[in-house]
């Protein structure tokens, strides 16, 4: 059972960074697609960034230019660096992958972007 656990999340002022992490363990092969979502009080989950195994990357377009994923494929570890916080960016953050044509979540990662 795969098991994916984010952190990294809190309370940014507008403009602010901040770096979030998820970790995935219970895997014997690699993994293949890992992504980001989020899920901002009365709106449907939304894809944020997702990264296959090989590095290729997409991004939702409210993002691009300020969100970077990235992933460390031996920590079986993704990474989503933000940058130039804004108000609608908050929401709890959510981990996905996909393994052995299964797909899993995290637990979710609340990231507030308030003055």
């Amino acid at each position: 059972q795969v098991q994916l656990v984010e952190s990294g999340g809190g309370l940014v002022q507008p403009g602010g960074s901040l770096r979030l992490s998820c970790a995935a363990s219970g895997t014997s092969f690699s993994i293949d697609a890992m992504g980001w979502y989020r899920q901002a009080p009365g709106k449907q989950r939304e894809l944020v960034a997702r990264i296959t195994s090989g590095g290729s990357t997409n991004y939702a377009n409210s993002v691009k230019g300020r969100f970077t994923i990235s992933r460390d494929n031996a920590k079986r570890t993704v990474y989503l660096q933000m940058n130039s916080l804004k108000p609608e960016d908050t929401a709890v953050y959510y981990c996905n992958a996909d393994y052995l044509y299964k797909n899993y979540w995290g637990q979710g990662t609340q990231v507030t972007v308030s003055s």
